[in-house]
Protein backbone atom coordinates (compact mmCIF):
# COMPACT_ATOMS: atom_id res chain seq x y z
CA UNK A 1 0.00 0.00 0.00
CA UNK A 2 1.09 3.26 -0.76
CA UNK A 3 2.22 5.80 2.28
CA UNK A 4 0.24 9.09 2.01
CA UNK A 5 2.23 12.28 2.21
CA UNK A 6 0.32 14.68 4.95
CA UNK A 7 -0.45 18.14 2.73
CA UNK A 8 1.03 19.52 5.69
CA UNK A 9 4.07 17.75 5.98
CA UNK A 10 6.95 20.11 6.82
CA UNK A 11 4.58 22.23 8.39
CA UNK A 12 2.74 20.74 11.07
CA UNK A 13 4.84 22.29 13.97
CA UNK A 14 3.24 20.34 17.64
CA UNK A 15 3.39 22.60 20.38
CA UNK A 16 1.50 25.76 22.56
CA UNK A 17 1.77 29.36 20.41
CA UNK A 18 0.01 32.62 20.95
CA UNK A 19 -0.92 35.81 22.65
CA UNK A 20 -3.10 33.95 25.94
CA UNK A 21 -1.47 31.50 28.50
CA UNK A 22 -4.42 29.07 28.72
CA UNK A 23 -5.12 26.97 24.97
CA UNK A 24 -7.82 28.47 23.74
CA UNK A 25 -8.31 26.43 20.67
CA UNK A 26 -6.46 23.12 19.33
CA UNK A 27 -5.66 22.55 15.98
CA UNK A 28 -5.30 18.65 15.17
CA UNK A 29 -4.67 17.45 11.25
CA UNK A 30 -6.48 13.75 11.47
CA UNK A 31 -3.83 11.92 9.56
CA UNK A 32 -4.72 8.44 7.58
CA UNK A 33 -8.23 9.62 6.27
CA UNK A 34 -10.59 7.11 4.95
CA UNK A 35 -13.19 8.70 3.51
CA UNK A 36 -15.46 7.31 0.83
CA UNK A 37 -18.44 9.52 -1.34
CA UNK A 38 -21.74 7.29 -1.52
CA UNK A 39 -24.17 8.57 -4.39
CA UNK A 40 -28.05 7.24 -5.15
CA UNK A 41 -30.49 7.95 -7.58
CA UNK A 42 -33.43 9.39 -6.82
CA UNK A 43 -35.17 6.37 -6.70
CA UNK A 44 -32.55 4.01 -4.69
CA UNK A 45 -32.44 7.40 -2.28
CA UNK A 46 -33.13 5.08 0.88
CA UNK A 47 -31.86 1.80 0.07
CA UNK A 48 -28.52 3.13 -0.73
CA UNK A 49 -28.75 5.21 2.45
CA UNK A 50 -29.46 2.17 4.26
CA UNK A 51 -26.51 0.56 2.85
CA UNK A 52 -24.12 3.29 3.63
CA UNK A 53 -25.81 3.24 7.15
CA UNK A 54 -25.34 0.20 8.11
CA UNK A 55 -21.69 0.26 7.10
CA UNK A 56 -20.87 2.38 10.20
CA UNK A 57 -23.58 0.59 12.35
CA UNK A 58 -26.37 2.37 11.87
CA UNK A 59 -29.77 1.16 10.78
CA UNK A 60 -31.10 4.62 8.96
CA UNK A 61 -28.95 6.83 6.71
CA UNK A 62 -29.13 10.91 8.39
CA UNK A 63 -31.47 13.15 7.04
CA UNK A 64 -30.02 16.27 5.06
CA UNK A 65 -27.01 18.30 6.95
CA UNK A 66 -26.55 15.41 9.29
CA UNK A 67 -24.56 13.13 10.38
CA UNK A 68 -24.45 9.54 12.39
CA UNK A 69 -21.53 8.76 14.68
CA UNK A 70 -20.97 5.57 15.52
CA UNK A 71 -18.33 3.83 17.21
CA UNK A 72 -17.19 2.65 13.67
CA UNK A 73 -16.89 5.82 11.76
CA UNK A 74 -19.35 8.27 10.30
CA UNK A 75 -22.12 9.29 7.76
CA UNK A 76 -22.12 12.60 6.57
CA UNK A 77 -25.74 13.96 4.32
CA UNK A 78 -23.65 16.53 2.38
CA UNK A 79 -26.01 16.61 -0.26
CA UNK A 80 -29.79 15.35 -1.30
CA UNK A 81 -28.25 12.53 -3.46
CA UNK A 82 -25.11 11.73 -1.62
CA UNK A 83 -23.08 11.03 1.35
CA UNK A 84 -20.02 10.53 2.83
CA UNK A 85 -18.70 7.85 4.96
CA UNK A 86 -15.41 8.42 7.27
CA UNK A 87 -13.52 6.37 9.11
CA UNK A 88 -15.16 3.12 7.19
CA UNK A 89 -14.85 1.50 3.52
CA UNK A 90 -17.88 2.00 1.62
CA UNK A 91 -20.50 -0.59 0.12
CA UNK A 92 -20.51 -2.02 -2.85
CA UNK A 93 -23.19 -0.87 -4.95
CA UNK A 94 -24.47 -2.24 -8.27
CA UNK A 95 -24.64 1.10 -11.19
CA UNK A 96 -28.35 0.45 -11.25
CA UNK A 97 -28.10 1.82 -7.82
CA UNK A 98 -25.25 4.22 -7.58
CA UNK A 99 -21.88 4.95 -7.28
CA UNK A 100 -18.82 5.51 -4.34
CA UNK A 101 -15.89 7.27 -4.65
CA UNK A 102 -12.58 7.15 -3.08
CA UNK A 103 -11.99 11.09 -1.70
CA UNK A 104 -9.19 9.93 1.25
CA UNK A 105 -6.53 11.21 -0.92
CA UNK A 106 -8.17 14.37 -2.25
CA UNK A 107 -9.28 15.71 1.09
CA UNK A 108 -7.26 17.08 4.33
CA UNK A 109 -8.99 16.59 7.60
CA UNK A 110 -8.49 19.69 10.21
CA UNK A 111 -10.11 19.10 13.83
CA UNK A 112 -10.62 22.57 15.79
CA UNK A 113 -11.75 21.70 18.97
CA UNK A 114 -11.13 23.77 22.23
CA UNK A 115 -12.98 26.05 24.45
CA UNK A 116 -13.06 29.17 22.41
CA UNK A 117 -13.42 26.62 18.70
CA UNK A 118 -16.44 28.71 17.52
CA UNK A 119 -15.53 32.35 18.52
CA UNK A 120 -12.10 31.11 16.66
CA UNK A 121 -14.00 29.78 13.74
CA UNK A 122 -16.64 32.27 13.48
CA UNK A 123 -13.75 34.71 12.16
CA UNK A 124 -12.90 32.69 9.38
CA UNK A 125 -16.04 31.06 8.20
CA UNK A 126 -19.32 32.58 6.74
CA UNK A 127 -21.23 30.25 8.58
CA UNK A 128 -24.00 30.20 11.83
CA UNK A 129 -22.28 28.57 14.25
CA UNK A 130 -24.66 29.02 17.04
CA UNK A 131 -25.70 25.70 18.98
CA UNK A 132 -29.79 25.98 17.56
CA UNK A 133 -28.44 26.48 14.08
CA UNK A 134 -25.68 23.84 14.30
CA UNK A 135 -25.44 21.26 17.07
CA UNK A 136 -23.22 18.08 17.18
CA UNK A 137 -24.25 16.21 14.56
CA UNK A 138 -24.57 19.01 11.84
CA UNK A 139 -23.02 18.96 8.64
CA UNK A 140 -22.33 22.01 6.17
CA UNK A 141 -20.64 23.35 3.23
CA UNK A 142 -18.99 26.94 3.42
CA UNK A 143 -15.83 28.36 2.81
CA UNK A 144 -12.40 29.83 3.94
CA UNK A 145 -10.57 32.19 1.78
CA UNK A 146 -13.14 31.40 -1.18
CA UNK A 147 -12.28 27.47 -0.71
CA UNK A 148 -15.06 25.59 -0.33
CA UNK A 149 -14.76 23.24 2.35
CA UNK A 150 -16.93 20.84 4.41
CA UNK A 151 -17.79 21.62 7.79
CA UNK A 152 -18.97 18.55 10.64
CA UNK A 153 -19.62 19.22 14.27
CA UNK A 154 -18.88 16.20 15.85
CA UNK A 155 -18.46 14.74 19.47
CA UNK A 156 -14.98 15.81 19.70
CA UNK A 157 -14.93 19.51 17.72
CA UNK A 158 -15.56 21.40 14.26
CA UNK A 159 -14.51 18.66 11.81
CA UNK A 160 -12.98 20.72 8.88
CA UNK A 161 -12.32 18.87 5.16
CA UNK A 162 -10.27 20.78 3.07
CA UNK A 163 -9.31 19.98 -0.38
CA UNK A 164 -5.88 18.90 -0.60
CA UNK A 165 -4.45 21.06 -2.88
CA UNK A 166 -5.72 24.51 -0.75
CA UNK A 167 -4.55 22.73 2.64
CA UNK A 168 -1.34 24.25 3.12
CA UNK A 169 -2.33 27.78 2.52
CA UNK A 170 -5.71 27.32 4.64
CA UNK A 171 -3.29 25.27 7.86
CA UNK A 172 -1.36 28.97 7.53
CA UNK A 173 -4.35 30.52 8.13
CA UNK A 174 -6.12 28.61 10.82
CA UNK A 175 -2.83 28.72 12.99
CA UNK A 176 -2.40 32.31 12.44
CA UNK A 177 -5.99 33.53 13.07
CA UNK A 178 -5.66 31.15 16.31
CA UNK A 179 -2.82 32.47 17.85
CA UNK A 180 -5.11 35.38 19.52
CA UNK A 181 -7.54 32.64 21.43
CA UNK A 182 -4.04 31.33 22.62
CA UNK A 183 -3.49 27.97 20.49
CA UNK A 184 -2.23 24.61 20.43
CA UNK A 185 -1.07 22.32 17.60
CA UNK A 186 -1.65 18.60 19.17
Amino acid sequence: MVERLSALAGHYEVGRFGESGDVGVTLTEVRDLTLHQVAAWPETLKPVGNKAARAIGARAAPGPCQALEREKGALLRIEPLKWWLFGVEAPALKPKEGATLDLSHSRTHVRVSGPQAKAFLNRLLPFDLREEAFPVGSVGSTALHHVGLTLWRSEVGYELFMPRGFALSLWETLVETAAQFGAEVA
